[in-house]
């Protein structure tokens, strides 16, 4: 299997995710807690990025580990940790070579599944989530429905892909960061392969300080995109067996008009019935 993950959340990018990122989707941090708290801990953030579902947890006083295939994001997160006197179990290791310190009783992946991977790497993944999962414990992986984004969807038809790659454009508008320079982000699309369901995009970074132009970035990132059955099957071929797919962190049943779904899946040992639709696989 090839080795490593590609992945842009490095330098610049990393830098944008430790200012602004921690905002994004906040109704997704009281989803995942109120399953570490009922489920059990210790927890691992798979991807945990510079910490915007870790250090709440943190806060909370809940026992969570942190781990991430970029070097750049865990030292920005443990930087942040450190400034309110937390000190979280850090390390960088992409997913699919996931090799942790100890088992968890809840595993979970916001966010990032199929970034920078490999659908070999992707399935190698669940294989080391369940290895590390405790009997009875709880994986949770969400994804984006690859029909959410309108003006994506529409490069899966053959003639819309012909416009591709997008043109490359400077960031619209810039940000201020906590250091006095400024941070903007732009990003396009420069491929996608329908067979594969496999999308690329680059990201331009740029950083200004008092008006002039101090440093510039490009990264290229692949994601894979995942619809509902194929999930189901690859979570079957990691050794788990019963699933419920919920809608956008909604502790509701998934439905066709839901951007994200979430998989909750329980490794055996321990089975629980919320009510919802159990799909045996």
């Amino acid at each position: 299997m090839e080795s490593g993950a590609q992945t842009w959340h490095y330098g610049l990018i990393a830098k944008w995710w430790s200012e602004f990122n921690d905002d994004f989707r906040p109704h997704e941090i009281p989803y995942f807690q109120r399953y570490i708290e009922r489920d059990g801990q210790p927890a691992l953030d798979v991807a945990c990025g510079t910490g915007r579902l870790l250090l709440p947890y943190l806060r909370a006083g809940l026992d969570v580990d942190g781990c991430d295939v970029s070097v750049d994001m865990v030292a920005l997160c443990r930087e942040k940790a450190e400034r309110e006197g937390l000190s979280p179990t850090l390390w960088a290791q992409p997913m699919h070579e996931l090799d942790p310190p100890r088992t968890y009783r809840t595993i979970y992946v916001c966010g990032a599944f199929g970034l920078g991977s490999t659908r070999e790497q992707d399935l190698e993944a669940l294989r080391r989530f369940r290895e590390h999962l405790e009997p009875g414990g709880t994986l949770l992986v969400d994804i984006e429905v690859p029909y959410a984004d309108a003006e994506l969807w529409r490069y899966w038809l053959k003639d819309e892909r012909a416009s591709l790659p997008e043109a490359a454009a400077r960031p619209k508008s810039l940000r201020p960061a906590s250091d006095g320079t400024e941070l903007g982000l732009r990003s396009r699309v420069v491929e996608l392969d329908p067979l594969a369901q496999r999308v690329t995009y680059e990201m331009h970074a740029e950083q200004w300080r008092d008006g002039t132009l101090e440093a510039e970035e490009d990264h290229v990132l692949n994601i894979g995109l995942y619809f509902r059955n194929e999930l189901l099957l690859m979570l079957e071929r990691a050794g788990f067996a019963d699933v419920v797919v919920e809608g956008d962190h909604n502790d509701e049943p998934a439905t066709s008009e839901d951007d994200f779904i979430v998989f909750v899946v329980k490794r055996p040992g321990v089975t629980e019935d919320k009510g919802q639709e159990v799909i045996s696989i």
